[in-house]
This record gives C-alpha cells, sequence and structure tokens, in this order.
C-alpha cells in the first residue's frame, strides 16, 4: 500500500467474499481507499470451481454487498468504466479517495462484454473460466511451424495458431460457458481455479 500511497503504483485489491467468513471485513477495506487514489479494492463474488465446496449458504451477490456497505454508512455513487469490456463495476465511496469495484460473474454476469481469454499452465485456451472446453495451444507452438494441433479441422488438415485460437472464440457460449446460472456451473466439470490461474 506504501507504493499507492506515494502515488508511484496502482494498486489492486481483490477480495473473494463468502456469507459468514468475511462479509463483516466490506468497509473497512474500502475504507483503506480514504486518501488512496492509486488504490482499487474489488470485491468478487464467490464462484463454483471443482473442489472449492461452493454452496449458496455462504454465497453473498454484489447487491447484498451494496446493503452491508450502505449499512455501514458508506456512500457509494457509480463510476463509469472507460473500457466497455471492463468486468468490474466500479464506484467510488463519498469522501474518500479511490475506487470500489464489485465482480458480479454469478448473480449479474458480465458475458456480452467480456473479452477475456486465458491461457493454462499447461499450455491450454479457455475462451470462458466457467466453460469445460479447452484448446491446445501448446502442440501448435511447439512444432514451431505454425503447423499443428491435436484437431483436425473441417477441410482435414490441421490448425495453425491463429485459425485454432479464431475455431476456440467461435466455440463460446453466450453465457458462463453454456451454464445458466451458479447452479449449472456447480453442477459440471471443470478445474479448481488454482490449475486455471487468474
Amino acid at each position: 500500500l506504501e507504493y499507492a500511497d506515494a502515488g508511484r503504483l496502482k494498486v489492486k485489491i481483490n477480495c473473494v467474499v463468502m456469507r459468514g467468513t468475511n462479509e463483516q471485513e466490506l468497509a473497512d477495506f474500502v475504507r483503506l481507499t480514504a486518501d488512496k487514489p492509486e488504490l482499487n479494492v474489488r470485491f468478487i463474488e464467490w464462484m463454483p470451481f471443482d473442489r472449492n465446496a461452493w454452496n449458496d449458504d455462504q454465497f453473498l451477490g454484489y447487491r447484498a454487498m451494496l446493503q452491508e456497505l450502505a449499512a455501514a454508512g458508506l456512500k457509494l455513487a457509480p463510476v463509469v468504466a472507460k473500457d466497455p469490456s471492463d468486468t468490474t463495476k466500479w464506484y467510488r465511496a463519498e469522501g474518500l479517495l479511490g475506487r470500489v469495484g464489485f465482480i458480479t460473474s454469478m448473480s449479474e454476469h458480465f458475458c456480452g462484454t467480456c473479452n477475456r481469454l486465458r491461457i493454462t499452465a499447461d499450455g491450454k485456451l479457455k475462451v470462458c473460466l466457467f466453460g469445460r472446453d479447452e484448446f491446445d495451444l501448446k502442440v501448435v507452438l511447439r512444432r514451431g511451424t505454425g503447423i499443428g494441433g491435436d484437431e483436425d479441422d473441417e477441410e482435414g488438415g490441421v490448425w495453425d495458431l491463429d485459425g485454432l485460437i479464431a475455431h476456440a472464440l467461435q466455440q463460446k457460449n453466450f453465457s458462463l460457458g453454456g451454464h445458466d446460472d451458479m447452479y449449472g456451473i456447480a453442477g459440471g466439470e471443470n478445474r479448481p481455479m488454482i490449475l486455471i490461474g487468474g
């Protein structure tokens, strides 16, 4: 935080919020931004992944977080995001300098404007955090010729890197990796977050 104090570096603190675990700390995190315009605090809705024991009893949605902060005497006003594909709903608390954001993946998904891709440590491309589909970039990259891949393309050849990425993007579902809601994600299969990266 000393770098944010000095204005030398933008600092981002991410907090995954779970009911009964840390919701009582929301206001304290927001108050960290009091005199730090370079500090951004983001509250992330708890998301279901393999082996994280997700359940809706501990889920605390964005609107409930806003209510917790209002009850603590904090007045938040929306801040317009500069990037239309920003995955965060930004606010600033009255009288405080830093920003406060909410990543509302479960309660108010932003899939229609999300342009995020992830490459896992083992070389797989995921076009959606919640999707099970993965596309193997490593095989193509290791061949070094721009030709390769495990999957045949429609013409019976093999994917080049650009073609495989374009194909992967075309497979992206409208929302939540093809699931209807957080319960569908919880009932599906996906890597644990620690194996996806982020």
